[in-house]
């Protein structure tokens, strides 16, 4: 516990799609003052994300599907490229990531690597994502991916060079943080 916040309270202002609440709190400054304060914090649980390559071929696995935030954040199409990711719904990481990679990719992978966790957004996301890295070869393909139909699910599957895809980093084409972070860490990291 922080022994410079106190009287926290919490209200609940929508628990529609996830729960987003304000959280009022007095805080201790450094002048030794205490400071009233009101945040609000979006709760979706915690993810995992994945960037499958491949490197032999120098390839990764991406995704592109259509993402409202972005859409009414002027991006015209809406539609965003990323690592394959998902809620850990009460899952654990390695399971999550291993089911999402399924669901959205087609993969079957056995072996995952953990390679950190980050907060992407906490000055208003609680959200925890769980960082990994796994290799794939074309007979680990079982299905078509594209997500899950039940949750209106239409996922895109791109094999690309990992060139390519750093490319896109600079022009513009690839805006997601988790998979800039992932593409860098291959960069830097991987034999590709």
């Amino acid at each position: 516990m922080n022994d410079r916040i106190r009287n926290m309270q919490t209200e609940v202002l929508s628990d529609n799609w996830y729960t987003l609440k304000k959280v009022s709190f007095e805080y201790l400054n450094k002048k030794g003052e205490w400071i009233k304060q009101s945040r609000e914090a979006y709760d979706r649980g915690n993810g995992a994300v994945i960037l499958l390559y491949n490197n032999r071929q120098g390839t990764v696995i991406l995704t592109r599907q259509f993402r409202m935030p972005t859409y009414i954040n002027g991006n015209s199409s809406g539609m965003l490229i990323e690592a394959c990711a998902g809620l850990l719904d009460e899952d654990h990481p390695e399971d999550c990531i291993r089911r999402e990679t399924e669901e959205e990719t087609g993969y079957v992978i056995k072996e995952v690597k953990k390679v950190f966790e980050a907060y992407m957004s906490p000055g208003s996301v609680t959200e925890t994502l769980h960082f990994f890295v796994a290799a794939y070869e074309k007979e680990m393909k079982a299905g078509e991916g594209g997500g899950v139909e039940h949750d209106h699910e239409e996922i895109e599957v791109l094999e690309l060079p990992l060139q390519e895809a750093l490319n896109m980093i600079d022009t513009g084409e690839i805006k997601d943080a988790k998979t800039i972070i992932l593409l860098q860490y291959a960069q830097l990291k991987l034999k590709i």
